[in-house]
Formats: C-alpha cells, sequence, structure tokens
C-alpha cells in the first residue's frame, strides 16, 4: 500500500513527536546523574561523577539490585519451565477447554498491574494466610512472566509443525529422546527470548511488587520510589534509574535480534 506524501509527512512527524515524547524525559534522567545540583535544578549548573560513585557505594541500593535479580532469576527459571510446559500442551494436544486455559494463561499480561496486585496480596493473605516475603514476589512475578514465555515459545511450535517430531517416534524415538534432540533445539532461541523478555519484565516491576512484598524486602524500583523525594537522593535515584533503564533495555534488545535473526533465517 502506497501512502501520499501528506500522509508520510504527517506519519512522521505523528511519529518524531511520540519519540520525543517517550525518550527525551529518559535522556533528563541521565543528565541528571551527572549533573552536580543536589535539587536536579534544570539546565544543570555543572558535571561531576560524585552521585555514581555514592549510589555504587549505597549498601541499600546494592541490596535492592541483588534482591530484585534474585527476584527476576528465579521468576524466569519458573516461567521458562511452566510457559513450555503450557506451550506444548496446549499445541500438542487437543481437549475440552484449551481456548478458555490459554486465554486464562495471557489475561495477566492484560490486567492493569493494581488489580493483579490487590488480588494476589488477598490469596496470600486472606486466603492462604501466607506472610509476604520474597517469595511472594516471585510467585506473583512468575504469574505473569510466564505469558512472555508463552508466546514466544507456542508461536515457534506453530510453525514448526510436528513433522520432525513425528519422523523421530517414526523411527524408534521416545517422548524424551524427541524432546532433547528434536524439539528443544528449535525451541533454544524462542525460549532465550522469552526468558530475557521476562527477566526485565520482572526486574523492573512495581505495582504488583509493591502489594505482595513483606516488610524487609525492598528491590530496586521500591528503592527508587522511596528515595526519589529525599533531596539528599535525589541524584542518587537518578543514577539508580539510569542503571534501571539500561538493565531492562539490554534483555529486550537481545531478545529482539534473536527474534529478527529466526525470521531471517526462514
Amino acid at each position: 500500500m502506497r501512502l501520499s506524501r501528506l500522509s508520510r509527512t504527517t506519519l512522521g512527524i505523528v511519529t518524531g513527536l511520540i519519540l520525543v515524547i517517550v525518550y527525551v524525559p529518559l535522556f533528563v534522567v541521565l543528565v541528571n546523574s551527572f549533573s552536580t545540583s543536589t535539587s536536579l535544578t534544570w539546565p544543570p549548573p555543572g558535571f561531576t561523577l560524585e552521585w555514581w560513585g555514592r549510589a555504587f557505594q549505597s549498601a541499600g541500593a546494592m541490596e535492592a539490585v541483588w534482591t530484585s535479580v534474585q527476584i527476576a532469576v528465579i521468576a524466569t527459571i519458573i516461567s521458562l519451565v511452566l510457559g513450555t510446559l503450557i506451550s506444548l500442551a496446549l499445541q500438542r494436544f487437543s481437549f475440552f477447554g484449551r481456548d478458555a486455559i490459554s486465554l486464562l494463561i495471557i489475561l495477566p499480561i492484560a490486567l492493569p498491574g493494581i488489580i493483579t496486585g490487590i488480588a494476589l496480596n488477598n490469596f496470600f493473605r486472606t486466603i492462604m494466610g501466607v506472610p509476604l516475603s520474597i517469595w511472594t514476589v516471585v510467585i506473583a512475578h512468575a504469574t505473569f512472566c510466564i505469558v512472555t514465555v508463552f508466546n514466544n515459545v507456542i508461536a515457534r511450535l506453530r510453525r514448526q509443525g510436528t513433522n520432525l517430531e513425528e519422523a523421530s517416534a517414526d523411527l524408534g524415538a521416545g517422548v524424551w529422546t524427541t524432546f532433547r534432540l528434536i524439539t528443544f533445539p528449535q525451541l533454544r532461541s524462542a525460549l532465550l527470548a522469552g526468558g530475557l523478555l521476562a527477566f526485565a519484565l520482572s526486574f523492573d516491576e512495581i505495582i504488583v511488587t509493591t502489594f505482595t512484598a513483606g516488610s524487609g524486602v525492598t528491590t530496586l524500583p521500591i528503592f527508587i520510589l522511596n528515595n526519589m523525594f529525599r533531596p539528599n537522593q535525589a541524584p542518587i535515584v537518578s543514577v539508580i534509574a539510569v542503571v534501571l533503564v539500561v538493565v531492562s533495555i539490554i534483555p529486550i534488545y537481545i531478545a529482539q535480534r534473536l527474534s529478527g535473526s529466526e525470521q531471517q533465517r526462514r
């Protein structure tokens, strides 16, 4: 479909405005992390690396980073296992309620985070009687991280079909041998992409975390929220925000490259 010159110009202007609105605030945060002003006045009166040194020497910040990494890694592992098993079950087998289960798997990523957080908080504390801890956060994150793995894996299963798996079975290979030698190698890039997206999604999540974290659990986003209104902490928070953005972007970029490479090979 060919667009008129006016349509292309209009689309380009709208796209440019959207990109400016999204990325200029991120650029301001990056610049503020080097500002000599403790109140983050704009434009910055000068530039310094002092806040970066203080941020990496902050015990609270480093502990929050480690907590976020732990939660993201465990939630990603759970998502990889469960997301792959669910994808195989829904794609390779026909049974009553399959479409309903597929909808229920995808639903958590579409629900507002505050709804999910309140629901999980009530489930853990009221129904199960479980105290909030790092493990309740892991379970909460896994509920929506599964979706990223599920979407990647089931899309790959649909594209690759079952011919090679059926041929393997005809040659006498068992279910586990077929999965290990045929299915899994074809799913590796999809699993890696889904796992990276799940990690990024968990690492910077704050709304659900706020409702499911115990009093002693402080992830990096919660640390930023707790300190952003403290004048002496504002520049350090900017540094941590930049680190959070970078850590979130890298997995997404790698996942996108993996998906693009896979499509080119096909």
